[in-house]
């Protein structure tokens, strides 16, 4: 990033000091060749230079839209925003995809130090923004109401459920039927499956008072058996599974939810869980199995067994799926197939017995610093694109120095993605398994983002798999209702307002609280968008058309009572109808009990703006009542080397966008104008505008003719005819 001292300030003051004004007038300059405002006569540079600071123009505020990082390091550009400007508003860095992290934290540090920096120096903070819909976390926000994934079985079922999913029972024995066993249609573990369900009576208090038998089993006696389903009960429940005699103990101590001990009996409550356990000493010789659910420990309790999940798989009869990572357990000692960058972060095989569980390889990634999760990553390409819409399920080992998460992604050449995020992470070795589907013909790399958090990540066994020779069953996916996706996504919404107005409460008096939420045609947003950004969550498409009114109340709730809350939106000026829609959103938001204090209009527009479509947007914003202001003002000319004609016509444009503002939004509704970027470098339009030249600065940081313009607009009069003579 280019330095620049302020000493180029002090040469620019020493030169006005000695030079006389010849009163020029740029529209009257024929050359149109391509010009920086560096290279203009020298006394059209000095008229320039004579104009004050902006905001000695105005009676409302003049602010400007920065970059955080920009603003930190370099000195000419801070000084300048310091000295020309009332308030700051941040592009990037206080929105919610910069500040939250993949598991809902929020780093306020970045804006810590900025905000102490801008307060230092007299200026306010406008806070952008609070609830919109694109520079979201949104890998996060989709993580807490993803489907939860229910593996499925690791092999072929040996069990036959027959007798189950047709709810005749057959092949099964009521050893103990206790208060009743029976089939219940829609109360299994997803929407729409059976559950085989078990009631105790009410003076049961053995094991095998309530006792249902498996049918036979055909077994080998060198394999073992893994064991497993899911189950759940009224109220608090016991309940153990025994055996005949092919198995040595009939009666196993087990650690049946892999917690780590062995007991007599699994405890059950009201949410469902996995009991899984092996066994693994099938008698010699023996050839059928069989198994009882013994669920008699307690009285009048009703137990629900999944049935779509109950199965009996021999593990050592299992085909090995195809694996479409050819290296992924790094026994080899290489990384062969994968490569990674980002971040300063590094990658490397281990020593022998660091990979899992504590022998041979595995993958090393260490992430220096925290940044964005995809600023540090781990590709593995494929020779051919991954098969779209066909599920896909991925497992490892991993572990790391420190607790925090990773994200996965599938993605294509074009960087879109279909991400699985949040993925929490121990410092023991834990097996992750999720699905994802290809949402694209393209996508040809398998990658781990691992840049949140400053980490030395270890991994091993990467599977990613169709599941088509492993013979088991599909994982369960349990979609969360939209009951509950409005409920977890409206607590996200509550904490990170809350959490922003309070911690800046003595920093920060306004907020932009709800951002761009009108359609062109003047509707509101739904959210469903089919093409979305990978930062893009719409808010409005899980808390329905009263998010705003949640958002504004959490907002003044928070915040100080005289602080001024005001919802944004863009092309107001090229569409009054999305003018007016926003106008009577605000009425809604309102009528239902929340408070909007002002109406922000963006105005991004060019040259071929229409101005009385300028005028008329601002007549509807005055009619309003509310406070406006003009909130990411800059002017377009299509080029970054514009010619002398193209800079006077965007002078002109700059002024009557404030002589409009001054002279049609009534004196006790101006908030004020906020600019949007101080100049044309190339630095400050990265992502927003490049090659243009939009601002009031050039690239190389000299004013240009939209400077004039802009103060005489502020001003409401000409200031250049205060210079008559020397300075």
């Amino acid at each position: 990033m280019k330095k620049f001292s302020l000493s180029a300030i002090l040469i620019v003051v020493l030169t006005l000091l000695s030079c006389e004004d010849d009163m020029m007038d740029w529209q009257n300059l024929e050359d149109e060749n391509p010009i920086l405002v560096s290279e203009l006569p020298l006394e059209l540079r000095e008229q320039l230079d004579r104009y004050e600071a902006l905001n000695t123009y105005a009676d409302f505020t003049v602010g400007i839209g920065l970059i955080r990082d920009y603003y930190m390091e370099n000195e000419l550009y801070r000084s300048l925003i310091h000295e020309y400007f009332d308030d700051v508003t941040v592009g990037y860095a206080m929105k919610h995809g910069a500040m939250v992290n993949s598991q809902g934290g929020i780093n306020f540090a970045p804006i810590d130090e900025f905000i102490a920096s801008v307060r230092q120096a007299g200026l306010d903070v406008y806070g952008h923004t609070l609830a919109w819909h694109a520079n979201q976390n949104a890998n996060y926000l989709n993580g807490i109401i993803a489907p939860e994934v229910i593996p499925g079985s690791s092999g072929p079922n040996s069990l036959d459920l027959s007798g189950l999913q047709d709810g005749s029972l057959n092949g099964w024995g009521e050893n103990n039927p206790g208060a009743g066993i029976s089939i219940e249609e829609n109360e299994g573990l997803v929407d729409g499956t059976p559950a085989l369900q078990m009631i105790a009576s009410s003076s049961s208090f053995q094991p095998f008072d309530l006792q249902l038998a498996s049918p036979n089993i055909t077994v080998n006696s060198g394999s073992a058996y893994e064991v497993s389903f899911y189950i759940k009960s009224d109220e608090t429940g016991r309940g153990r599974i025994s055996f005949n005699n092919a198995v040595g103990n009939q009666f196993p101590f087990k650690d049946w939810y892999g917690e780590g001990d062995a007991t007599e009996f699994f405890v059950t409550n009201s949410q469902w869980q996995e009991v899984k356990f092996t066994v693994d000493d099938i008698q010699d010789g023996a050839t059928n199995l069989s198994f009882n659910f013994d669920l008699g420990y307690e009285p009048d309790v009703t137990y629900l067994i999944d049935v779509n999940t109950l199965s009996v798989v021999d593990l050592d009869a299992i085909g090995e799926p195809l694996n479409l990572i050819s290296n992924g357990d790094f026994e080899n000692g290489t990384l062969d197939g994968w490569y990674g960058f980002g971040n300063g972060s590094t990658r490397f095989v281990s020593e022998e017995g660091e990979g899992f569980p504590n022998s041979g390889f595995s993958m090393v990634l260490t992430n220096p610093t925290p940044a964005q999760s995809f600023e540090a990553q781990q590709v593995y390409e494929f020779n051919a694109p991954l098969e779209e819409g066909v599920q896909h399920t991925f497992s490892f080992n991993i572990r790391a120095d420190q607790a925090a998460s990773i994200q996965v992604q599938l993605q294509s050449p074009d960087f879109s993605g279909d991400y699985v995020s949040a993925i929490p992470v121990e410092t023991n070795w834990t097996q992750i398994t999720r699905t994802v589907t290809p949402g694209a013909s393209d996508r040809d790399k398998f990658i781990f983002d691992f840049g949140e958090f400053a980490n030395t990540y270890y991994i091993d066994n990467v599977v990613l798999t169709t599941g088509e020779s492993g013979g088991g069953s599909e994982p369960i996916l349990i979609e969360k209702s939209d009951e509950e996706k409005a409920e977890i996504i409206g607590e996200a919404l509550e904490h990170w307002i809350v959490s922003m107005v309070t911690r800046y409460k003595d920093d920060v008096n306004a907020w932009d609280v709800v951002n761009e939420p009108m359609r062109e045609g003047g509707t509101l947003r739904d959210g469903n968008v089919t093409d979305l950004a990978s930062d893009d969550f719409y808010w409005v498409k899980y808390l329905g058309k009263d998010f705003a009114v949640t958002a504004f109340n959490l907002a003044r709730e928070h915040a100080n009572p005289e602080d001024k809350l005001f919802i944004n939106d863009f092309n107001l000026e090229s569409s009054l109808a999305k003018c007016q829609g926003l106008i009577e959103y605000v009425e809604y938001i309102e009528s239902q009990g929340a408070t909007v204090d002002g109406i922000g209009t963006q105005m991004h527009i060019s040259l071929q703006t229409d101005k009385d479509n300028i005028q008329e947007m601002f007549r509807l914003l005055a009619a309003s009542g509310k406070l406006i202001k003009v909130s990411e003002l800059d002017v377009r000319l299509g080029t970054p080397t514009p010619t002398q004609q193209q800079l006077a016509e965007q002078a002109d444009m700059y002024q009557f966008v404030a002589d409009s503002f001054r002279e049609i939004i009534p004196v006790s509704q101006q908030y004020g104008i906020t600019l949007w970027n101080l100049s044309d470098h190339p630095d400050e339009h990265e992502f927003w505008l490049p090659d243009e030249s939009p601002c009031l600065y050039d690239a190389n940081y000299q004013r240009k003719h939209a400077y004039k313009g802009f103060a005489n607009g502020l001003a409401g009069r000409d200031v250049s005819e205060d210079f008559t003579g020397d300075l």
